[in-house]
């Protein structure tokens, strides 16, 4: 990693997304603009317990926002880092370096681009999708989108609306109505993925991109792999 300049923002807005996560609105001191290829993160420096602590958060925000740019998280069991962050108030000041990260949206193919995302991973998808919906080209987007319940799908409301003003874009929830830790990829995303872009219709020229937490992210990845689409056209992220 390069060297890159601090930044220090104040927390201008906390929005509670669900009731474990929240996204914390920054304004960067003296009027500096953030700029950001969509999926980039940030490296917050975070003053904890006497030392400090870096943790990475992806950009949320749409790449026309230039007001207030935005982090997305889900507080952490024994996570300093979010429970940190979970404790301030508006009007805090954190310090950051950035923009990082390769996986991004950045040059578009006029082909099918396939989001899937578990719970808080779709956020790098937000300014993904935003991008693809308002460039010119021959392109459609798709976002597969999985949680254990309806509540727990970030920005539904955004995706829908976005679902009926596009007719390039569609939006399918996946969820398995269970409590959170009954839940699991291999459940809900895995059987999806083999039925609709394994054993049919497979189309070399897709595009995927894959963001969740844990092991199964790289099941999916393999899945996809393995079934035969090219391995740059298999992109993805594990948190």
């Amino acid at each position: 990693m390069s060297s890159s300049p601090t930044f220090t923002a104040a927390i201008e807005k906390i929005v509670e997304r669900t009731p474990e996560t929240r996204s914390f609105f920054l304004r960067v001191a003296n009027g500096r603009k953030l700029s950001f290829v969509p999926g980039q993160f940030l490296s917050f420096l975070l003053p904890i317990g006497g030392q400090t602590l870096t943790r990475a958060y992806t950009i949320a925000s749409l790449p026309e926002e230039e007001e207030c740019f935005e982090i997305c998280l889900n507080q952490v069991d024994g996570g300093p880092g979010s429970s940190y962050l979970f404790s301030l108030q508006e009007g805090a000041v954190l310090c950051f370096s950035g923009p990082w990260g390769s996986f991004v949206l950045d040059q578009l193919l006029d082909t099918e681009y396939i989001f899937i995302a578990d719970r808080v991973g779709v956020v790098p998808f937000r300014p993904m999708i935003a991008r693809l919906l308002t460039a010119s080209g021959h392109h459609t987007a798709r976002l597969l989108y999985a949680a254990p319940q309806a509540g727990d799908l970030l920005y539904a409301a955004e995706w829908q609306r976005w679902e009926g003003q596009c007719a390039h874009f569609s939006f399918q929830p996946l969820t398995d109505q269970c409590e959170p830790e009954k839940y699991s990829i291999e459940k809900v995303l895995l059987p999806y993925i083999e039925q609709h872009f394994v054993k049919e219709a497979r189309q070399p020229s897709r595009q995927f991109y894959i963001c969740g937490i844990g092991r199964p992210v790289l099941l999916l990845r393999d899945l996809l792999r393995g079934a035969g689409y090219e391995r740059q056209a298999v992109k993805y992220e594990k948190w």
